[in-house]
């Protein structure tokens, strides 16, 4: 009977997002391809005589409602869990960064969880939990690279490139992802004519396996949001000026990557940048 388990819980960007208008029910649909990337948080998670989740955090403070939390109490009802954990939890991935830190976190629980209980709990529930947890949760519990639709619970993983490099740049603004929906649902009422030509969701493995440089991806958010705060701008003008082979924000912001097809160009893009941004990151693929 295992007493611990140790679980990665990685980043993810953001290649392509496409917005679609807002729903009936308020929600958006989203067209996206996730690659997670190896910036992770680390998560020891340990049996305890005390009942519930106790959870110490290193790195940031978290709300007392969230992700971790909310995973454990799903999963220990699904799984009729009436032991309690303990959660070590070493931040690295910045919050509100558009990368999906808090849901990944809630994916290796379920992950650790199930190994730590060996329940044998099925990837199709753990999926239905994740849905229950956020938007982002379900595709962290499959691979490395996914085409990403509906709310973000329909998940196609695909076979993710190991040739490629990213330079990732954390700006120091903080918009909240109802604030962003608001600004892109904005953007849209008074910018009817749209310059993004975008591919279909059939299109997008096929145009990832491209040479980066001849992408065609975007993301809705970018340009409301560069319009708001100019140091998102800033960063991403940085990051294509030292040579990216493909730059643009990631999720709903405000973090900013450059895609490189060497790692001799990622490396040298980071030492200039790394001493211009306090949060600037040098990552592969997961």
């Amino acid at each position: 009977m295992l007493s611990n388990v140790y679980e990665l819980a990685p980043a993810k960007l953001n290649l392509t997002l496409r917005v679609l208008p807002k729903r009936a029910d308020g929600f958006h649909n989203i067209e996206s391809i996730f690659q997670k990337i190896r910036l992770c948080d680390e998560l020891t998670v340990t049996r305890s005589a005390s009942a519930g989740c106790s959870l110490q955090v290193h790195g940031m403070e978290l709300p007392a409602e969230n992700t971790v939390q909310k995973a454990f109490s799903l999963f220990a009802e699904v799984a009729e869990i009436r032991e309690g954990i303990a959660v070590d939890l070493v931040k690295h991935i910045p919050s509100g960064a558009g990368m999906g830190g808090g849901s990944s976190d809630a994916a290796a629980l379920l992950r650790a969880l199930n190994s730590l209980f060996s329940v044998n709990v099925p990837q199709k529930v753990l999926v239905e939990i994740a849905e229950k947890i956020g938007s982002d949760v379900p595709f962290f519990l499959y691979g490395d690279c996914a085409i990403v639709s509906g709310r973000g619970e329909i998940v196609r993983p695909i076979e993710g490139r190991r040739d490629l490099y990213f330079v990732v740049i954390c700006p120091d603004v903080h918009s909240s992802t109802k604030e962003a929906y608001g600004l892109v649902d904005e953007w849209n009422m008074n910018n009817t004519v749209s310059k993004v030509e975008w591919p279909s969701l059939d299109e997008l493995e096929g145009i990832y396996k491209k040479p980066a440089d001849k992408w065609v991806f975007a993301n809705s958010f970018t340009q409301p949001l560069i319009s708001r705060y100019p140091e998102i701008h800033e960063a991403l003008a940085a990051i294509t000026d030292v040579g990216a082979d493909f730059a643009d924000m990631t999720g709903s912001g405000s973090t900013v990557f450059g895609v490189f097809e060497t790692k001799q160009k990622a490396q040298d893009a980071y030492n200039r940048l790394a001493s211009c941004f306090k949060r600037c990151y040098l990552c592969d693929a997961f």
